[in-house]
């Protein structure tokens, strides 16, 4: 089974190119996905991450405030590591489980794991090929206001605080940019769809 990572920039469109991944016959796996069920009250790092940030971070439910812990961490990069130590590991353990779910029943297909931070926490090394996904940083601010409901300010130091598009294009095999139509999107996807199909496991 082919191994595919799939990363960009904040609201650059990884979510359209997943999906349209999918529709030509991928088998998708959402890492953000796997982060929020590993926070839940029922998941594997929940009682580690309230007794590392403290009972603050909890709504009167009992579940982690997203939000809450976010404002934990925002800023200091010693307590983001202390987060990324609880949950990724165990993301990438589902990440695997997944993987070889896929590879049992579809064993020349392609697995495509789409992580926001996957260049920056190092995880493209457990790949066999990248897909880049960029746009222009105008577009990525217009979006991310419209997607997200959040203010101006606060998308421009979400930006500030990610790797920079230029320097994740180092790592990528592929580019797929999204600045154009989604027609233009489609046709980009299809190509790189067929490339990944055209390699040898």
């Amino acid at each position: 089974m082919l191994k595919v990572g799939l990363t960009g920039g904040l609201a650059c469109g990884k979510t359209f190119v997943g999906q349209a991944l999918v529709e030509l016959g991928c088998h998708l796996i959402q890492a953000d996905e796997l982060g929020h069920e590993i926070l839940l009250p029922s998941g594997e790092a929940y009682a580690d991450v309230v007794h590392e940030f403290g009972p603050g971070i909890l709504n009167e439910d009992g579940t982690i405030d997203r939000k809450r812990l976010g404002a934990e961490v925002f800023g200091k990069p010693e307590r983001l590591a202390a987060l990324n130590r609880l949950v990724h590991p165990h993301v990438f353990r589902r990440e695997r489980e997944f993987i070889a779910q896929f590879a049992q029943f579809d064993p020349h297909g392609i697995a495509v794991v789409e992580a926001a931070i996957m260049i920056e926490t190092g995880a493209y090394k457990n790949y066999d090929r990248i897909i880049l996904v960029e746009c222009d940083e105008q577009q990525q601010i217009e979006r991310s206001l419209k997607r997200d409901h959040a203010d101006r300010a606060e998308v421009l130091a979400r930006l500030r605080r990610q790797m920079p598009l230029t320097e994740k294009r180092k790592f990528a095999h592929y580019l797929i940019d999204t600045s154009g139509s989604k027609e233009d999107t489609l046709r980009r996807v299809r190509e790189v769809y067929d490339a990944l199909r055209r390699i040898e496991v």
